[in-house]
């Protein structure tokens, strides 16, 4: 299956860019509010309107330079980070749990789509031309799930890897922690020359390296 092709088609792909993103930071409003923070929700950040958390440069600049520009990359993107207060958690063990609900349900998600798409497979109507549109964006519910899920475990601030690598510090006393967290302001000017340099090829081999496993599934 030459995942390119279909990639090629991405005006299929935003919508399920825009609602992986949406459903990702729903998880981490949810999972926050479950561990007793209500910043949240009292925000208005417990909620699938995606008028929320769109954020003007993850959520629109960023998937559209990559929908217009040379393919290579899944499009992936952001949105307005979700307030939290760990002070207000019952336990600061939830501290990780809720870091990682936001790219949990990204893999959750691409499992969904994995899981129907095997079905239809199976069922031998996944090549017909009335299920091409339905096989295209499962496909890119897997895709662009799984760069999502891989993307924000990046350990670059502010992204979710960070949060569950500054626990780990402090939860060690390391004196890296509060120099790792000083990097936040300047995370997402790192998270781009990563994409626009060659430094991207590794991201996109891991991605494709994870799809790859997917499609064995599927197929």
């Amino acid at each position: 299956m030459n995942l390119e092709v279909l990639f090629s088609e991405r005006i299929l792909a935003l919508p399920v860019l825009l609602f992986s993103i949406v459903v990702h930071e729903f998880s981490h409003a949810y999972a926050a509010y479950r561990a007793g923070d209500m910043t949240a929700a009292a925000q208005g950040r417990l909620t699938l309107n995606p008028l929320a958390h769109i954020d003007p440069i993850g959520t629109v600049l960023i998937p559209l330079l990559q929908f217009f520009g040379p393919q290579g990359l899944p499009l992936i993107g952001w949105a307005k980070p979700v307030p939290v207060n760990p002070l207000r958690f019952r336990s600061s063990d939830w501290d990780i749990f809720v870091s990682l609900a936001g790219p949990g349900s990204n893999f959750i998600l691409a499992a969904i789509a994995a899981v129907v798409l095997k079905v239809i497979v199976m069922a031998g109507v996944a090549f017909t031309p009335a299920m091409q549109p339905v096989f295209v964006v499962l496909m890119f519910f897997i895709g662009i799930n799984v760069a999502l899920g891989i993307f924000n475990l990046i350990p670059i601030p502010p992204l979710d890897g960070s949060r569950v690598l500054y626990r780990l510090l402090a939860s060690a006393r390391s004196p890296w922690a509060d120099r790792y967290a000083a990097l936040e302001p300047y995370g997402y000017f790192i998270l781009i020359l990563i994409l626009v340099t060659p430094a991207s090829r590794l991201f996109s081999g891991i991605v494709q390296s994870c799809l790859g496993l997917v499609m064995r599934f599927v197929f």
